[in-house]
């Protein structure tokens, strides 16, 4: 099957031909046609699986059919809700690409910058409007953005928003939306407070469940090595001297973690950048630049930050510090192998770590290669946990003397 078979116009076609996409992806052949037909979407779907082009080709779509019938106004007529800057610039940079030939406006709203640019395009008319929660609602207050008109609603990543405490400020939006609309909900996962929220906003959706976040694609290579926590910096910087590591994305747990590893890896002439919550919007969006024209090897980032990083021909995801949610992990080394491309994926597991891969395991149904012999490998290098210190029977019994003896 080809986009030709999705029943998108001839300026899709011909976008679609100009940035070298030939074939839809499973998410993009069900979800289109559904679209297309005015269908609500529940869509539980990963990074990588090519969600954002399956709501934004039939969106454009049907715009663009409404100035072609003459049904035009300077009001919003789709909504995009996301959590994160960047994934609110890479889904805008996306209706630009599909849309270069279909004359629909779009514009993305997220907070850290200045209001006045954003607010002077709102002035000027907006088809389609990319926003984040925060920056959305304020715009909404100041009376610069009304939703009244609003007949498609995407909520992409309801799962990040639930983990990143957004859900009160998304019922807000909802709130405020028309009752008639369409609604096209998109999460990587389903738990039961996003399947609460999906079944308050969707009427009767068409369903689709992609490549489920247990599974990990097997165009990545997986490896973990074993280290003491003290060790892994000087881990990540021997391994960095291999050549084969073109570019790598590396994930750390804390904002403070990523800066000062970004300063350790300066120090070895790495070039490096780091992205998180603390950097300006300028900072993070011209090291994500610098990334993706390989001005830089390596990017440093927490997990917040990373959402909705696209990147093409990333070689290596590395995972300084393992996750805390297994799910995490999937999303992480989804960065790379994507298109049918080879990556590969390396995690440092310390021994304080051991529970959280064993757990990363359970949920892929399978256990990580382990490196051997590495200039730095912990002593322990197996999943075994050390035993519980056994308290001792006299610190046992004083307590109870000093309980006995405060009660009297």
């Amino acid at each position: 099957m080809d986009f030709k078979n999705l029943g998108l116009n001839a300026s899709l076609l011909k976008a679609l031909q100009s940035q070298g996409y030939t074939q839809p992806t499973p998410i993009q052949q069900q979800a289109i046609p559904a679209v297309l037909q005015n269908k609500d979407l529940l869509a539980c779907a990963q990074t990588g699986t090519g969600k954002t082009a399956a709501f934004a080709l039939p969106i454009i779509q049907l715009l663009h059919q409404q100035k072609e019938t003459g049904k035009t106004s300077r009001a919003i007529k789709a909504l995009v809700l996301t959590p994160t800057r960047e994934l609110d610039i890479q889904i805008e940079e996306s209706f630009k690409a599909y849309g270069a030939y279909a004359g629909l406006k779009h514009l993305a709203v997220y907070g850290g910058v200045s209001k006045f640019h954003q607010v002077r395009s709102l002035q000027q008319g907006v088809d389609i409007l990319i926003a984040t929660p925060g920056r959305l609602l304020d715009l909404i207050m100041q009376r610069h953005i009304s939703l009244q008109q609003i007949e498609i609603f995407v909520l992409d990543e309801a799962d990040r928003m639930l983990d990143m405490g957004f859900i009160t400020d998304v019922q807000k939006v909802v709130a405020k939306l028309p009752a008639k609309r369409q609604t096209l909900f998109f999460s990587a996962t389903m738990p039961p407070e996003i399947v609460r929220l999906s079944q308050s906003m969707l009427h009767n959706p068409f369903k689709i469940e992609i490549t489920p976040v247990s599974s990990t694609a097997e165009t990545v290579e997986q490896a973990v090595y074993f280290v003491e926590k003290a060790d892994k910096r000087s881990l990540l910087i021997h391994l960095l001297k291999n050549n084969e590591i073109e570019s790598a994305l590396v994930f750390t747990e804390t904002k403070f973690g990523a800066d000062k590893l970004c300063n350790a890896l300066h120090r070895e002439n790495i070039k490096v950048q780091a992205i998180h919550g603390n950097k300006s919007q300028s900072e993070r969006q011209k090291a994500l630049n610098n990334f993706k024209n390989k001005d830089l090897r390596v990017l440093v980032a927490t997990d917040i930050a990373a959402r909705g990083i696209d990147i093409e021909s990333l070689s290596h995801v590395i995972n300084f510090e393992l996750p805390n949610i297994p799910e995490t992990y999937v999303h992480r080394i989804g960065r790379t192998g994507r298109a049918g491309a080879s990556g590969k994926a390396i995690s440092f597991c310390g021994m304080e770590e051991k529970m959280l891969l064993r757990d990363i395991h359970k949920l892929i149904a399978q256990s990580i290669p382990v490196m051997q012999n590495h200039p730095f490998q912990m002593a322990d290098a197996s999943l075994s946990l050390p035993a519980r210190p056994a308290m001792p029977y006299r610190s046992l019994n004083k307590g109870r003397r000093d309980k006995t003896f405060r009660q009297r």
